[in-house]
Order: C-alpha cells, then structure tokens, then sequence
C-alpha cells in the first residue's frame, strides 16, 4: 500500500532545501573569505570572525536538519 502524502512534506521540503542552501553557501563563502583574507594579509582576528560566522551558520543547519528528521519521525509514527 503506498504512503498517503503528509501535509508537512512540502513545508519540510522547503526547510530541507534552505538548510542545503545555506551549508552550500556557507562552505562557498568561508572558502572565498579564507582566500581573501590571505590574500589580502588580514590578521587572524579578524579571519577568525568568518570561522566563526560560518559554525554558527552550519550549527543553524544541523538543528534545523535535525528538526527535518524529528518532524518525519514522528509523522511516520502517526495513524498507521
């Protein structure tokens, strides 16, 4: 029997395509500003700010993935 669809799908889809935006664009952005700050001689305090920008963007990935996997979880679970 297949799998009725859930009416959170298109919400979690949405959630799931932003949080791989965002580890795409995080990745993309940190590597251009390490180049840049090295390139440019920046000092490591300030290069330090995009490491850290970057944690704090990738950790905002990881709890929104894991709210994904609690979400589908628990509608699997759900009425069957």
């Amino acid at each position: 029997m297949a799998a009725r669809p859930h009416a959170q799908d298109p919400m979690l889809a949405r959630k799931a395509r932003l949080a791989a935006g965002v580890m795409a664009g995080t990745a993309i952005l940190w590597l251009g500003a390490q180049a840049l700050g090295a390139a440019m001689g920046w000092p490591v305090r300030f290069v330090f700010l995009f490491d850290f920008a970057a944690l704090a963007a990738l950790f905002w990935a990881l709890v929104v993935t894991f709210q994904i996997w609690r979400a589908r979880q628990s509608a699997g679970h759900g009425g069957e």
